[in-house]
């Protein structure tokens, strides 16, 4: 199947990419005059320096800051409701995202929640969400991605989880762009080699994905290919070495690509799939349930034949330049997740049963349907509990 060749590109995110950037932050101009910091609750951020950092930063720019540091991995509206309070009751007129995906997921959601009144689930436009605009624009984004995997420092949406019903679903919006990014990839040197691989496979899904979806266009396909291509030869370099500036300067270059193609093109139905995993198992990362999942996920696609020059192609991009037929792929996916370390991932390992793969199934249609729309070949239920069998161990 071709390519498509209109697309619809608004990125209008300000990057600032490479190597000691975060030391450029200051000469920037800022949105605002006094930041709330969002980081993590947990302690990387203060031990490594990167928040003493940021704090000075801001301060050269005149910009005062308060800290919120109650994000948890798996980010939930609790985790939006105490963040957006913070901002309120500091007079804070602008966000700073010192983390990773979930740091910078939730920020997005605390903009919204801090000027508009309401719940956080009145904004999300999936599952029980009510879809509704918002009254007031959300406060501006400086997003400082310490981590490669999301890509939320240049798209326009983040994933909460209610917790109640089970829903891990995005609010988005185009005024939630970042208006600056730093992608400094010395912040990333400290990120332990598991979740390091963890990251980059779901930078590397976001790619893959978008290249087979039916939105895949010009312009996507051109990010992608290219995310596709750094990742395979730089990730298992950055997981062996983290130290190695070169491979983590490659992968952040990925992760921020693949951050773009989520922009140009509805990505598949496997992000839709791990979401309903890691919303019923918040100790499961997402990286690693997408990577749990991804062989019996692509192996459908391949069997049926939705794509296979896609397939071909991202073999060659993954190193396999002799690659004629889709299930190359497939050998190039396997040869990665073994260089990685994480191709015997194992579900039971993170309390997953197989007498939930049915109710995994619903809450992924229920949740995040749309998803399954951009895909070239229409899964059946049965096609997606058989998929979450033939991934279980």
């Amino acid at each position: 199947m071709q390519t498509n060749f209109t697309y619809d590109m608004y990125v209008p995110t300000h990057v600032i990419f490479g190597a000691g950037m975060l030391g450029k932050l200051s000469e920037q101009p800022m949105p605002g005059k006094k930041a709330l910091i969002v980081i993590s609750n947990g302690k990387s951020t203060r031990a490594n320096g990167y928040l003493a950092r940021t704090e000075e930063q801001l301060a050269k720019a005149g910009v005062s800051s308060v800290v919120f540091d109650g994000v948890t991995p798996n980010p939930t509206i609790a985790n939006v409701n105490d963040g957006a309070r913070a901002a309120r009751e500091n007079g804070c007129d602008f966000l700073v995202a010192l983390g990773g995906g979930s740091v910078m997921d939730s920020t997005k959601a605390i903009a919204v929640m801090a000027v508009n009144g309401g719940e956080l689930w009145d904004y999300v436009s999936v599952g029980s969400g009510k879809g509704m605009p918002f009254a007031v624009r959300p406060l501006p984004i400086v997003a400082i991605t310490t981590t490669a995997g999301t890509g939320s420092e240049t798209d326009n949406s983040g994933v909460i989880t209610k917790e109640d019903t089970f829903e891990k679903a995005f609010v988005g919006n185009d005024a939630l762009y970042p208006v600056l990014s730093i992608v400094d990839p010395e912040l990333m040197k400290s990120v332990p080699p598991q979740f390091t691989a963890f990251q980059g496979f779901d930078a590397l899904f976001h790619s893959t994905e978008g290249y087979i979806a039916r939105g895949a266009n010009l312009m996507s396909d051109m990010y992608a290919l290219e995310a596709i291509r750094n990742l395979a030869e730089y990730l298992p370099r950055a997981v062996k070495d983290g130290n190695d500036i070169e491979a983590r300067t490659r992968v952040a270059f990925a992760n921020t690509l693949s951050g773009v193609v989520m922009c140009l093109t509805l990505i598949t139905s496997e992000h839709g799939m791990e979401h309903a995993l890691s919303a019923y198992h918040p100790d499961l990362p997402h990286g690693a349930g997408l990577i749990m999942i991804s062989r019996a996920y692509y192996t459908f696609f391949v069997e049926r034949h939705g794509c296979d020059e896609r397939f071909v192609r991202m073999a060659r991009a993954m190193g396999m330049p002799e690659a004629t037929r889709p299930e190359d792929f497939l050998v190039a996916l396997t040869r990665l997740q073994e260089a990685c370390g994480v191709a015997d991932l194992k579900m039971s390992d993170y309390g997953i049963t197989r007498a939930e793969f049915t109710k995994l199934m619903r809450n992924s249609r229920e949740v995040m349907g749309i998803m399954y729309s951009s895909d070239r070949v229409q899964m059946s239920d049965e096609d997606i509990v058989r998929v979450y069998e033939q991934s279980y161990k």
